[in-house]
């Protein structure tokens, strides 16, 4: 979708009329009864800490809040993103042109042995909320910056799990306008993809995750206690946890390690303006300082090129490149 003006909202006796991003936000928050930032720099909502402004940002505090806010962008035909935790993604210097939508709806419950959570939820707390109700499964969610939402939209996975392993079903705002729960079957989970990342990518425009089901398993609260503690120590030690970052930059390629590859090819510690290859773990880039989302990308590409180059392997983007690119 493309940004529009959202109309002239009539006031009474304006001195001017108010630009269109101003009276998208007036429609918004008289639609919603939610209010809209104008021009938020969007650095201040991202893991990476780059990114220019949005025209509008406006926080969803619960399920109905996101849908109503997306529901509200779609009709306005103004282009919408929903952000989680701001990990996984680039957002472009020139900023978004449109509405971006912080999901901060993170209720969730325990009923037997399935967690129930609001997509805003993150999905590491969802695992520590597992672990106070004596369920295994989802301690690999420790390891993940982002958020239920976002887990399931890209099957994320780590440390020999993920997503399509526990998930029972979810709830999702169809393109339609309707809310429908979907089985897991039926969202297309395979390996860092789903149905819903590839019809729709970070935008509004399609299906968003509402809710999530996860069905674990009774397990001894010691034994998830160790299991957490150890991945805690193994991201200290194997991640640049101390510098922004959006995590893994590039998908693993079939039987390999993006990160061996990166590696293989000199580029740990590569550095171009602001934005370095982590000396840590090679596939994560870096805000080293003052970088812009131009010197993430360019390092990006370069390392991209440098592998392929070297071994042949086209190495695919884990994260998104959001916003005004032009």
């Amino acid at each position: 979708m493309t940004a529009a003006d959202g109309g002239s909202v009539p006031l009474p006796q304006p001195a001017t009329r108010p630009g269109p991003a101003a009276a998208s936000a007036l429609q918004l928050e008289r639609e919603t009864g939610i209010r809209a930032l104008q021009s938020e720099r969007l650095s201040g909502h991202t893991t990476l800490r780059v990114g220019g402004p949005a025209d509008l940002l406006a926080v969803a505090s619960s399920a109905d809040d996101l849908a109503s806010l997306v529901r509200f962008a779609r009709a306005a035909g103004i282009s919408c993103v929903v952000f989680g935790r701001g990990s996984n993604v680039v957002v472009a210097d020139a900023g978004f042109r449109g509405l971006v939508v912080l999901n901060r709806a993170e209720h969730a419950r325990v009923d037997g042995n399935r967690l129930i959570a609001e997509s805003g939820l993150p999905i590491a707390r969802a695992a520590t909320i597992a672990l106070e109700a004596g369920l295994t499964g989802l301690e690999f969610g420790l390891a993940i910056p982002g958020t239920v939402g976002g887990a399931v939209w890209a099957n994320a996975g780590a440390h020999g799990s993920d997503v399509a392993a526990v998930l029972e079903s979810a709830t999702l705002l169809r393109a339609d306008g309707i809310v429908a729960g979907e089985t897991v079957e039926a969202l297309g989970l395979s390996y860092r993809d789903s149905r819903l990342k590839r019809s729709g990518g970070l935008g509004a425009a399609a299906d968003v995750v509402l809710e999530a089901t996860f069905r674990l398993e009774f397990g001894d609260p010691a034994a998830i206690t160790a299991r957490l503690d150890e991945i805690r120590t193994w991201r200290r030690e194997h991640q640049p946890l101390s510098q922004p970052s959006a995590g893994s930059v590039f998908r693993n390629p079939a039987g390999d390690s993006a990160g061996r590859l990166i590696d293989e090819c000199g580029l740990k510690g590569r550095r171009l303006g602001g934005a370095q290859v982590s000396d840590k773990h090679a596939n994560f880039i870096v805000n080293a300082g003052a970088a812009t989302a131009s010197d993430i990308r360019a390092l990006a590409d370069e390392v991209r090129s440098q592998v392929s180059r070297r071994f042949g392997v086209e190495l695919e983007y884990e994260v998104q490149f959001v916003g005004d690119w032009s």
